[in-house]
């Protein structure tokens, strides 16, 4: 054996040295074990991912760390919690700070998370063995709109009593549908869902503090444990998805080739990830405080009263019928997300945007006819009113079941449906379902957070309302 021969030995031997260092940093570390010790290439192209899931995940964190150290200084009773968050805001050293990063980090989860669900659907991750952590996703996405919204009553201002009270309202929207037939004495489902959620017909300290305990135990646990799962249904399914992926070709499978190792590549692009998202934070809490209005009062109502913002596409629908908005038209909206991957089974679009040029063409045709439906709705609502303000003996049971929130979603479904016949595709009416509706929900959302002024009216911005 001459000296090259010993010479390749030894250089073999450190490669795999340095392999097998790199495979225990993440095999043998409790905080690491989560990933996989190696990862295709294509699940760190930044236009594929947006690191979308890794960002809730690092916000979930800063919520969590700034959350432990505002619940120190907080008191949940009607009596001391406004006050308590004003220590928090003018006496603690940093509290206005951290209240800024824990308001906004809770917003910024709730976009983010709606983000990640668009692309986790548009790029077909949801199929093959992938049903369940779809499931689990849609599962995460409605815990977390509650548990931004169970914190929205803790500072007890105007803001969060009238906000929560409009949510509770929405609880309440079968009342519309028992009222019609008779039946709410006796089976009233609306008011059980009010008193579930706020503990009484109005908004005091049973809700405070059912809200408090939700905010800071139930929830959170929760939503811990469905991430949990979460992760190891990732790990489980062979790591993130990606086009022509093998359900065997796991991301740390021997003999698996052109794999990255996790250790420190991906570590890195994390860590940059996580950098970024606080930066943001940090000026976004610097520049805007977290709003605090006067401590809350039952008997002067805030005109316009508003829910939060990612409520505020279900208030408006509310506003044409408190059945059909408040109720009716989530719920389908959520069984249909549920149901997707029990819809579409083509799994060869799997990891795909779009599923291609033809997906592609089909999201723009969605969000073109979502636009002119929805927004020749709002137009006609806007000028002219609405069927009782033109017959104002309408029956209650027409105009619950024959307005913009019913028409919008018939005209979706009808969509989709021609789509499905034209390209023979469930993949197709999915996607054009899904664009639909998801598009005319940022329309109503937009129209109830810029467009709606006192008592629910329509006015083109702010400076237009009247001084009440």
């Amino acid at each position: 054996m001459d000296s090259q021969d010993i010479g390749n030995i030894q250089l073999e031997g450190e490669v795999a040295g340095d392999r097998i260092s790199r495979i225990r940093k993440i095999t043998q570390n409790f905080f690491l074990h989560i990933h996989s010790t190696r990862i295709h290439p294509d699940n760190l192209k930044p236009t594929y991912t947006f690191g979308l899931g890794i960002t809730l995940g690092f916000l979930l964190l800063i919520l969590i760390l700034t959350g432990v150290v505002l619940m120190m200084y907080y008191t949940p009773s009607v009596e001391r919690a406004y006050q308590s968050v004003k220590d928090i805001v003018f006496v603690v050293p940093g509290g206005r700070l951290i209240r800024n990063i824990h308001r906004w980090a809770s917003h910024g989860m709730v976009f983010v998370l709606f983000l990640h669900l668009a692309r986790v659907f548009y790029t077909g991750a949801y199929l093959k063995s992938r049903r369940l952590n779809w499931i689990i996703g849609v599962s995460m996405l409605v815990v977390t709109l509650f548990l931004s919204f169970s914190g929205y009553l803790l500072p007890w201002d105007q803001l969060a009593y009238w906000a929560v009270t409009i949510g509770s309202n929405i609880a309440a929207s079968a009342r519309e549908l028992t009222d019609l037939i008779g039946i709410t004495s006796g089976f009233d489902v609306g008011g059980f869902m009010k008193r579930i959620l706020i503990g009484g017909e109005t908004v005091g300290q049973p809700a405070l503090s059912r809200f408090f305990t939700l905010h800071v135990i139930f929830l959170p646990l929760t939503l811990l444990i469905l991430i949990g799962v979460h992760f190891w249904r990732i790990r489980k399914d062979g790591g993130l998805s990606r086009p022509g992926n093998p359900e065997s070709n796991r991301d740390d499978q021997p003999g698996s080739e052109g794999r990255i190792y996790t250790w420190p590549t991906v570590l890195w692009a994390e860590l940059a990830i996580l950098l970024s998202v606080s930066a943001i934070l940090l000026i976004i809490a610097f520049v805007v405080d977290a709003p605090l209005l006067e401590k809350a009062n039952p008997a002067f109502a805030e005109n316009p009263a508003k829910s939060p913002w990612y409520f505020l596409g279900i208030q408006e629908l509310v506003s044409y019928s408190a059945f059909s908005g408040g109720l009716l038209i989530p719920l389908l909206f959520l069984i249909f997300l549920i149901s997707i991957p029990f819809i579409d089974r083509e799994k060869q679009y799997t990891g795909v945007w779009f599923s291609g040029r033809q997906g592609l063409r089909i999201t723009f045709y969605s969000l073109a006819v979502s636009l002119i439906v929805t927004l020749a709705l709002l137009f006609v609502i806007v000028q002219f009113g609405w069927l009782r303000d033109w017959f104002p003996g309408m029956s209650q049971a027409v105009v619950m079941l024959i307005n913009p929130a019913t028409l919008s979603m018939l005209f979706y479904i009808l969509w989709s449906r021609w789509v499905r016949i034209r390209t023979g595709s469930t993949r197709m009416a999915s996607i054009a379902l899904f664009t639909a509706s998801l598009a005319g929900l940022v329309l109503f959302t937009a129209m109830g957070i810029w467009f709606r002024g006192p008592n629910w009216e329509f006015f083109w911005s702010r400076s237009d309302w009247p001084v009440i």
